[in-house]
Order: C-alpha cells, then structure tokens, then sequence
C-alpha cells in the first residue's frame, strides 16, 4: 500500500482574506511523505504538475486536520477531485473518540517525546521574507511529525495528548485505516 502523508503551508492566513475558508488561501509548500519510496519531498506551487503524480500513486493520504483544511485547499488546485481517494485525517479520528480536537504539537510530544519546530504564522512570516528553504524544512518536520504519530497510532490502537501536566491515552480504531479501497478511477478528470 501506498501511503502519502501530506502538510501544506500557506502564504497567507484566514485574517487577509476575510473568512475562515481554506480554498480562500494560496499554498506556498506542501510536504509529502510517499511511503513506496521512503522519501520526503516539498512542492511548491509552481511544481504541482509533479506533486499530482505523487498523489495519485497513492493508495490513501494522511493528514492532521486535513479532511477540514489541507484536503479543501489542495483540491483548489487539482483538476479532479483528491477526496474520492482513501484519507485518514488523524485530528478526526482524534476528536471522534475524546470528542475534542487537540493539536499536533501536544500529540507528538506526548505521544513521540518531539515537539514541533515551528507553527504556521512563522510560515507565513517567512514567506513574506522570501525564506522558501525554511518553510520547506519546517512543512517537512511536520510531515514526519505526523507520520510518527501515525505509525504509533497503527501499532498501539491509540495517541498520547497532555491535558495539563497529566499525561493521558487516546484509544483509537485503526482496523480499517489500511483496508484497501478498489476505486479505479483516474483523479484526474473531473467526473
């Protein structure tokens, strides 16, 4: 199975455009782990045409918050549609079973002992300045952030969070996360 864990930066945020809408924003980086080829690239916009041939090689994607933000803002940009192929969205499946969201960085550094190196404001900031090279490591830190989270979670049934200074189990069902999905379609075209 091919697995695609994705992460996008933005150039701007919700406050410049008006409105809490990701299709509203421009992607400056997205990350992706293609587990088939153990290897971690970033895309900038200008290099889709690459990056579609990455997404569409794959079998599932998986993202952190990505079925509300990172999922809707690809597809902006993509010719088809990206959510007809299979997608674990771990904030989901967090918030499903403690009925609460809880951020990446409080997961990882609960569950993997690892924090995150920066957040996506300081993203943003480094756009302005023209530091593409730092965004690209930053968006890629958080893709192996969350491919660990996603390992861990796969084979222990569950994440770590901190609620203060306690630190408590997420148990999650990951039976189906990797069931496969016969689509046969090509994303491509628009059906």
């Amino acid at each position: 199975m091919n697995k695609v864990v994705f992460d996008i930066e933005t150039r701007n945020l919700f406050q410049d455009v008006g409105r809490n809408d990701p299709t509203l924003l421009d992607i400056s980086v997205v990350g992706v782990y293609e587990s088939n080829t153990d290897t971690y690239t970033a895309y900038l916009q200008e290099e889709f045409t690459e990056l579609w041939k990455v997404i569409e090689r794959a079998d599932m994607l998986i993202g952190f918050n990505s079925n509300h933000f990172d999922l809707p803002l690809l597809n902006k940009y993509y010719a088809g549609d990206l959510a007809k192929i299979k997608h674990v969205d771990l904030l989901e499946k967090i918030r499903e079973s403690l009925g609460r969201r809880i951020g990446l960085a409080n997961v990882a550094e609960a569950t993997l002992n690892e924090g995150k190196s920066a957040n996506g404001l300081e993203a943003v900031e480094w756009w302005k300045k023209g530091e593409i090279e730092k965004i690209k490591k930053y968006c890629l830190q958080d893709v192996k952030v969350t491919k660990d989270v996603y390992d861990f979670a796969l084979k222990n049934g569950g994440l770590k969070y901190k609620d203060g200074q306690e630190v408590k189990i997420i148990k999650l069902n990951t039976s189906d996360w990797e069931a496969p999905v016969d689509s046969g379609m090509t994303y491509t075209l628009p059906f």
